[in-house]
């Protein structure tokens, strides 16, 4: 059964990463895609009041960011455990994390359902709602919490699958959900006329439909894994592993959620409805860039895990090594294309003026960095990866907390709005040297663990 993982100890790590990595960037820049068909539609749906529906979308953004925080740090903490035991060949402890993964998933879908959407008005409130866009902030999040369930599962799941080294089924599903999300959306905003609520309808039903397609993939046997009733049952030993190494992730995420609620707010005083619907369109394109980058990094986890695992610590620091120059070259390609033509981009977006210049000059300011922006998530993947939970929550956490949150306080009361975009590239620059620092630290300890050729 574990011969189907065996190729990652195996093959031309040039070769696997890219045969991992490939179907995950495929994926995610579907997934990225449809994030801006959704933006794209709800500005061209309402006409005239684009930049109120496209900056209540935005507002609304840091909730849907907090329910993929939590999914995502289960699934990376899940895959880790899982890719390690598979390179141990502990199959049985790998079919618990997988039971595992699926009942804590469950259970915490239903508490964040239940808390927030209850609360939903202040909870946009605090995420930087007007009393302008707070309607359309509303109805977008209302719809969104109603399937946090599938929005959660579909997220957890894909991360499960790659830890096995089966990165085109999840590639699959990212495809299959984000093509019929469009669809969806298609249909729903136009057809209906249900706009930002047909929006959030055509996501929450494309995540279901992904769910159940991955929900398929483990019932029907074309896992290495068995999914079995046995192992729902929540075992705190195994949930403690999956929350600490994960915890990274989820700070991450959740990172991301609170710095968009302070950018947010921030954006209300200095520049108004005009501004958070130009945050809520470049975070969006800027997504271009970060999807490839996190894709090679998904292709890496299960490399490094399992040859972790394996005490193949050479291929460890060789696939580390490649990850780190294509994420950099990806990140270059995606600063040339968006600082080239960002009113092009953002014209797509909505016909007001005042929002296309805008957005041009930020834009050009948010991607200055954007080579750099490798570094910080190949870190944190190499320490999931290892199950050292501690550096990989400290660099996970660095980007956001540590520099972007403070430098978009502080940077505003000297630059004014353009301070809010400096923050971005400045806080990209402080994080890649923090990661730096800590990859080349274990990049050595790997090294005199080798006995060998390096090369």
């Amino acid at each position: 059964m574990n011969n189907k993982s065996e190729f990652l100890g195996t093959e031309d790590i040039n070769k696997l990463l890219w045969k991992l990595s490939t179907p995950a960037i495929i994926g995610l820049l579907v997934q990225a895609f449809y994030n801006l068909v959704d933006t794209l539609f709800v500005g061209r749906a309402l006409g005239e009041q684009s930049v109120l529906g496209i900056a209540g979308v935005a507002v609304a953004f840091p909730l849907q960011m907090l329910m993929m925080a939590i999914s995502i740090g289960i699934g990376v903490g899940g895959s880790s455990v899982i890719s390690r035991m598979l390179g141990s060949k502990d199959i049985n402890k790998a079919e618990k994390t997988l039971g595992n993964v699926f009942a804590y998933t469950l259970i915490l879908s239903i508490i964040f359902q239940i808390l927030f959407f209850f609360n939903v008005d202040a909870v946009l409130n605090l995420f930087g709602a007007t009393s302008d866009n707070l309607p359309y902030a509303k109805e977008y999040s209302v719809v969104i919490l109603q399937g946090a369930f599938a929005f959660t599962f579909g997220f957890v799941l894909n991360n499960l699958v790659r830890a096995e080294g089966n990165s085109k089924v999840a590639m699959n599903n990212m495809v299959f959900s984000g093509v019929l999300n469009i669809f969806l959306d298609a249909i729903l905003m136009f057809g209906f006329g249900m706009g930002v609520k047909g929006a959030a309808l055509a996501t929450v039903l494309a995540q279901l439909a992904g769910t159940l397609y991955l929900l398929h993939y483990y019932m029907s046997g074309k896992s290495p894994l068995k999914l079995e009733l046995g192992n729902l049952v929540p075992q705190f030993p195994l949930i403690k592993e999956i929350t600490l190494i994960g915890f990274g992730s989820f700070v991450m995420g959740a990172s991301n959620s609170f710095m968009m609620l302070v950018l947010n707010n921030v954006l209300a005083v200095y520049g108004g409805d005009l501004s958070i619907a130009v945050f809520g369109v470049a975070i969006k394109l800027m997504m271009l860039i970060l999807m490839p980058i996190i894709g090679i990094s998904h292709g890496l986890q299960p490399i490094v895990g399992y040859n972790f695992g394996a005490e193949n610590y050479a291929r460890v620091n060789e696939s580390v090594k490649k990850s780190l120059i294509v994420t950099t070259m990806f990140g270059l390609a995606g600063l040339i294309l968006l600082s080239m033509f960002p009113g092009t981009f953002f014209s797509l977006f909505s016909t007001d003026a005042d929002l296309i210049s805008s957005g041009a000059s930020a834009m050009r300011i948010m991607v200055l960095a954007s080579p750099l922006i490798g570094i910080n998530v190949i870190g944190t993947t190499l320490f999931q990866s290892v199950g050292k939970a501690r550096p990989s929550f400290f660099l996970s956490m660095c980007r956001q907390i540590l520099f972007l949150i403070p430098l978009v306080i502080l940077l505003p009361y000297y630059f004014d709005l353009s301070g809010v975009w400096m923050a971005s590239p400045l806080s990209d620059l402080f994080a890649s040297l923090l990661s730096m620092f800590f990859v080349l630290k274990e990049y050595q300890y790997f090294k005199h663990r080798v006995d060998g050729d390096y090369s």
